[in-house]
């Protein structure tokens, strides 16, 4: 009896042979499509039980023009509306967020295919258009979101689709909210109970309060990919002051200075002592119709110091809000420092809780969603259409863009679509998508390897005399430490 190793090795003998040998030499006319599958089998067997991978040139000759049958097949042709068993990878806008045949409270932007609202490509399902606004798509009932199409080589195991479920079920009675968590590969209970929270913290209930928590978090917290250096006081805006008026920022040395451990602002400055966590200008735009909502928030600016023990402080919060008149006249904005006790202690908490919310929300929708899924979603496509399962770049990629395209899909049907958990849940609103269309204005490809992240945002210098040249101005920062470890060890491994 044959074990599965040799079982495996026969089964790719006779795919070969079905997808490789002439009609003539078979006796009888072998159909395209019975070709197409053998060769669809074969590399996929090729891929999971071998690190054998192959070149276009180096494909056998045979085999080649089936190849490109498959990638014909997963291009589709753009037509009709794609079934559970297709298999096509295609464009699509972020035409079905809303659902206007509900009304105009479900109406919602269309993302993407202009300069004005751009966005990440999603992939295409093909759905008939909504009846009272043929631009956009239909959506489906919730009942059947898990019916949403997704290419069948990347939709849910059934492991995976289990997990799904479990976490979803678990979530609905919670507000919904650790939903978002389990769309996006999270355990929704990490902790059984906030007590259990509160244990981190020792016997001091009350230590998650401390200014140096709050400044912590910024560096090891959800979202430690907005912390930048400041490289010139007063913080200024890069806002439009023909639309938006004057945006900048009115903190001041006096605000500051008795905090600096003796240094001067210039001083602190020129020794990159000084940081800021900026949610200014990303929110100020669209922050007069926010408020029009339920929701009331500030944009922030926040200044920090970095002490000579390596950690760091809160110097200052910035909270703003649009001139009641006009956006031509610019902002209001308060300016909050440090206190402890009394009433300025209380407003001092109450500061660092806005700073916290508009974080949060920023790390939802901006770094995780749009930064994390969402831009990914047209590699995953283009991969797809344009490399076969064998291509050495087709299986390097593969294991880091699987279920993407599932949980975004399932995400546009109840996540991120018009009264869906995240325009309950996060600060923007019903507009968080248009915003986050906003911020991706500014999203650059070459910008998003981590090093490149790092200098960028002034965290990091190249150093030659530092480990892969590149040195940390913060050294207790987690995300950058453990990051860099990762990603050199992932660049030495393709390398070679």
């Amino acid at each position: 009896m044959l074990n599965s190793s040799s079982r495996l090795s026969h089964l790719k003998k006779f795919l070969v042979e079905v997808a490789s040998t002439s009609s003539a030499t078979l006796g009888f006319t072998m159909p395209k499509n019975i070709r197409v599958i053998a060769f669809s089998l074969l590399t996929r067997l090729v891929i999971y039980s071998s690190v054998k991978t192959y070149l276009p040139h180096e494909m056998r000759e045979p085999l080649r023009k089936y190849r490109d049958e498959e990638l014909k097949i997963l291009r589709g042709n753009g037509e009709g509306e794609l079934k559970e068993w297709d298999r096509v990878y295609d464009y699509a806008l972020y035409n079905d967020l809303g659902d206007p045949d509900k009304g105009p409270n479900y109406e919602r932007q269309t993302l993407g295919g202009s300069a004005k609202f751009p966005y990440p490509r999603r992939g295409r399902t093909g759905r008939p258009p909504a009846k009272s606004d043929p631009s956009c798509e239909s959506r489906l009932p919730l009942q059947d979101s898990l019916l949403i199409y997704v290419p069948k080589d990347d939709r849910f195991s059934q492991l995976k689709l289990s997990e799904f479920l479990a976490y979803a079920l678990k979530a609905l009675p919670q507000n919904m909210f650790p939903l978002f968590e389990a769309y996006c590969g999270n355990r929704p209970k990490e902790f059984a109970s906030f007590d259990e929270v509160l244990r981190l913290y020792g016997d001091d209930k009350n230590a998650w309060r401390t200014d140096a928590e709050f400044a912590r978090e910024m560096l090891a917290g959800v979202n430690p990919v907005v912390i930048c250096r400041l490289e010139e006081f007063p913080p200024v805006s890069k806002l439009d002051p023909e639309i938006y008026g004057n945006q900048n920022s009115l903190i001041r040395k006096e605000h500051i200075e008795k905090n600096l451990d003796g240094y001067t602002v210039e001083q602190a400055l020129m020794d990159n002592k000084l940081f800021i966590l900026d949610h200014h200008d990303s929110l100020m735009p669209y922050l007069r119709r926010i408020t029009t909502t339920t929701t009331k928030t500030y944009a922030s600016r926040t200044l920090l110091f970095l002490k000579p023990d390596g950690t760091s402080t809160p110097l200052a919060i910035e909270l703003s809000y649009p001139h009641p008149e006009a956006d031509i006249y610019g902002c209001v904005n308060k300016v909050y420092t440090p206190a402890e006790d009394g009433v300025e202690g209380t407003i001092w908490q109450l500061a660092k809780a806005y700073v916290a919310v508009v974080a949060s929300g920023f790390h939802q929708l901006i770094s995780h969603w749009l930064k994390t899924h969402s831009t990914m979603e047209p590699f995953v496509i283009a991969t797809n259409r344009q490399l076969s399962v064998v291509h050495p770049v087709h299986k390097l990629l593969q294991p880091y863009f699987r279920d993407t395209m599932n949980v975004n899909a399932l995400a546009r049907q109840t996540l991120i679509n018009a009264n869906g958990i995240l325009e309950l849940t996060v600060f923007p609103a019903k507009y968080a998508m248009e915003m986050s269309s906003a911020v991706y204005k500014n999203w650059n490809f070459l910008e998003q390897a981590l090093p490149s992240d790092l200098k960028k945002r002034g965290i990091a210098i190249d150093d030659e005399k530092s480990q892969h040249g590149l040195r940390l101005l913060i050294q207790d920062y987690p995300y950058a430490v453990d990051g860099l470890e990762i990603w050199f060890a992932i660049e030495e491994w393709v390398k070679n």
